[in-house]
Order: structure tokens, then C-alpha cells, then sequence
């Protein structure tokens, strides 16, 4: 039964085994008597030297970890010729040189971390039985050997930054398998070139127009074709359009038919349409300027520019140039600033009373049930809001502006 579980355990004595703590523990020693082939120099050798044990992690079992601690020997290496007087004895399909986990395991961290990334194998792995880190898992997965191909018969060659603007390298692609082959340093003419004589039978090289890549590609291939890929190819017609239509997109303004404005229906009439226009606003440098300014914007956009253009030659925001161009005049934009704001108290006159404006709008606003309206009794209490009056023939109250100190009082008796 342990060895249809275990198949890789057959060569071993397995001594114990135990679960402990949720992890499933192998005893196991190799076998004596065994003769070991010295990784030096290839000679047969019997005679151990000692033993050390080994911590060697295994494929789950039922979710469970597996930890195999494995007793090896360590031989003398009988060959006087040979730089090795000792060495440690592997176990074909269980250990490796300085390895912590069985090929078995090897392969499904490796397997899990090219399809996955390393977080998503480590953090789902404790689920499954595999305790390891994502370091662990990326160093599996730079240890994998790099897939076999052939030279390709259709070459694409592009950049990559590994710093923008300051470090670039190249990478080589199988345009028709599309199977990333090689990453070269930098992209130099001369690397490409190196690349190319070094893997003859390339036929067609699909890049983009940078120089360097034409004149490594024509040194290195010289019997290759040139060809754009798709993206290049749309990338500079979009480069090549976007101008044409910028220049003359006032023609195709007037392609354009404008759509009919919708009806609006008739609503309720604003209280302010029976009123007086406001009055005309006063001539001065203010003025000026507000119609001056709005022509100068005007004179620019009909040159068919943009408003990021016109807000730059003449020193204006952009939202400043949007609000002039839309204008309908220029006295539009200042509608309703001159015209004067009637207000529930204007009837009551401006007097605050005892430097309180909420005390004085409070007793104005009674004023019609005030009995101490007369300026007999200009410091009665009164008898709604239980402040002092201040009726509107007292003397009129000086304002204080913030900072400015309180005036002193008399003394007393003056």
C-alpha cells in the first residue's frame, strides 16, 4: 500500500509513520550495503563515513502535508586521483543536492507558479496541503528550464523599458506561434545583428521603424524581408490622420447639419419680468476691458483654435475663454450684478440696536407690536422680545470695524 502512495520510497527502509500536528511524518534510511557513484569522478564506493539526517518535504496526501526525514550516507571516495574525499548519497527520485523538497513537489510548485502568481499559489496552497512562500515559489519557477524552439521563419522585434526613458532592452517573439524566445540587454544594432548570426534562417523580420533595429536587422539577416506588424501599422496612421483632421476641421463643422432646438413650453412668468430694466453699467477701464477681451477671444476661435491655444496666447483660463466664447455679449456675463436686491427689512431702516444685528432685526420685525416706539422711552424693555428698543429717529449707530477697540466708558458721576 506505501508503495502505490509512495512509489518514490521503495529504494528506502521506511522505519516510521506518524501524523503529527496535521503533517503527515516518513522515517526513512537508505539502505547499506549500496553501492553510491561519486559525482566527481564516477567511481563505485561502499565504505560510508558517516550519516546526517535530511528534511525533505512531499506531495500532500488528503490535504495533509508530507515531511519525509530521510537518514543518508555520506562515503569515502576511494579514487586517489579524484577532488572529492567525500560525498553525500542521493536517492534517485527523492533528493537532490541541497533540495528541500522531492521532484514530485518540485513540479507541481513549478507547474502552479507558471500558471499562477507566486501570492496565489502560496495563499491557496495551505488549503491544498503545500506549505511554501511565494519567494520560494519564484525561485522554483526561475530555476524551470527554458522551453526548446526552433529558429522562426518570421521574426518580430520590439522594445520594453525596464526604467522609461533611461534603460530599454529588446525582446524576440515567433510571430507565428507567438512564443516569446529571447530577451537581449539592450537595443543596440550591433546586439541584434549578434543575435541574428548566431540563429541563421530567419526569413522575415516584423519590427517598427526605429533605426536601430532596421540597420541591426539588415546586418545580421541581410536575405531577411522588412515588414510593420498591424499595431505599428494603425499606430502611425492615427498619427498621420490626427494632424489632417485637426487642420481642417472647420470644413467639417459645416458637415455637420445643427439639430433643431426643441420647443420650450410656456412656463410661469419670473415676478421680476414686470420690473424696470436695470441700469446701464457706468463707462470705465472695467468696461473696457470686458469688451475688449471678449472680441480678442471671439477673433481667435474664428481662426478655427483650439481654446487650449487661444487661453495660452492671451494669458486666460480656460474656463475664462469657454465663458467668453459662449457669451452672447458681453454685458450677458454680468446680468443681474448692478441690479439692487430688495429686502424684508428695508422697511425697518438700518438701525441695529446695542451692537446686536439679531437683537435689532428681532425688534424691528415687532416693531408693529412694540408699545416703546416713541423716542420718550428710547431705553424701555420691550415688552415682545424683552430687548431694548431702538426706534428709527435715535441716533444713528456708528459701526466698528473688526479690530478696532471698544470706545472707553464715562466714569461714573460725569
Amino acid at each position: 500500500m506505501l508503495e502505490l502512495v509512495f512509489p518514490h520510497l521503495v529504494t528506502v527502509l521506511v522505519e516510521r509513520v506518524v501524523v503529527e500536528s496535521g503533517v503527515l511524518r516518513i522515517a526513512a534510511s537508505t539502505k547499506d550495503g549500496t553501492a553510491v557513484v561519486c559525482p566527481g569522478c564516477g567511481t563505485l564506493s561502499t565504505r560510508v563515513h558517516s550519516r546526517y539526517g535530511r528534511r525533505i518535504a512531499d506531495a500532500p496526501v488528503a490535504a495533509r502535508p508530507v515531511l519525509i526525514e530521510l537518514s543518508v550516507r555520506r562515503l569515502f571516495c576511494d579514487n586517489s586521483d579524484c577532488a572529492r574525499a567525500t560525498f553525500a548519497e542521493q536517492v534517485e527520485g527523492l533528493t537532490s543536492r541541497y533540495g528541500r523538497r522531492t521532484p514530485v513537489l518540485q513540479r507541481v510548485v513549478g507547474a502552479l507558479g507558471v500558471v499562477l502568481a507566486a501570492r496565489a499559489v502560496a495563499r491557496p496552497g495551505l488549503v491544498l496541503g503545500i506549505v511554501v512562500s511565494r519567494m520560494t515559489v519564484l525561485r522554483v519557477v526561475m530555476a524551470l528550464p527554458e522551453p526548446a524552439w526552433a529558429v522562426p521563419r518570421v521574426l518580430g522585434v520590439d522594445e520594453f523599458a525596464t526604467r522609461k526613458g533611461r534603460r530599454y532592452g529588446t525582446i524576440l517573439i515567433d510571430c507565428e506561434t507567438h512564443q516569446p524566445l529571447d530577451l537581449l540587454p539592450d537595443r543596440e544594432a550591433k546586439t541584434l545583428a549578434a543575435w541574428l548570426r548566431e540563429h541563421p534562417g530567419v526569413e522575415i523580420v516584423c519590427r517598427d521603424r526605429a533605426a536601430f533595429f532596421a540597420d541591426g536587422a539588415r546586418t545580421g539577416a541581410p536575405q531577411a524581408q522588412h515588414c510593420a506588424d498591424k499595431w505599428h501599422v494603425w499606430h502611425n496612421l492615427g498619427e498621420a490622420v490626427e494632424p489632417l483632421v485637426s487642420h481642417h476641421r472647420a470644413l467639417l463643422r459645416d458637415l455637420v447639419e445643427p439639430e433643431p432646438s426643441p420647443e420650450r413650453e410656456p412656463g410661469p412668468v419670473p415676478a421680476s419680468a414686470g420690473l424696470e430694466p436695470p441700469e446701464s453699467y457706468p463707462a470705465g477701464k472695467f468696461l473696457d476691458r470686458l469688451r475688449d477681451t471678449p472680441a480678442a477671444v471671439r477673433a481667435q476661435v474664428e481662426q478655427v483654435l483650439s481654446l487650449r491655444e487661444v487661453a495660452r496666447r492671451l494669458g486666460l483660463g480656460r474656463n475664462t475663454v469657454r465663458k467668453y466664447a459662449r457669451a452672447a455679449s458681453p454685458e450677458a456675463m454680468l446680468h443681474g450684478q448692478w441690479q439692487d436686491r430688495t429686502s424684508k427689512l428695508d422697511r425697518y431702516g438700518p438701525t441695529w440696536s446695542n451692537g446686536s444685528p439679531r437683537a435689532a432685526r428681532t425688534c424691528r420685525s415687532s416693531t408693529e407690536s412694540c408699545k416703546n416706539v416713541e423716542p420718550a422711552a428710547p431705553t424701555a424693555p420691550c415688552a415682545t422680545t424683552s430687548i431694548h428698543c431702538v426706534p428709527d429717529a435715535a441716533q444713528p449707530t456708528v459701526r466698528r470695524w473688526p479690530g478696532r477697540p471698544r470706545p472707553a466708558k464715562p466714569p461714573a458721576g460725569s
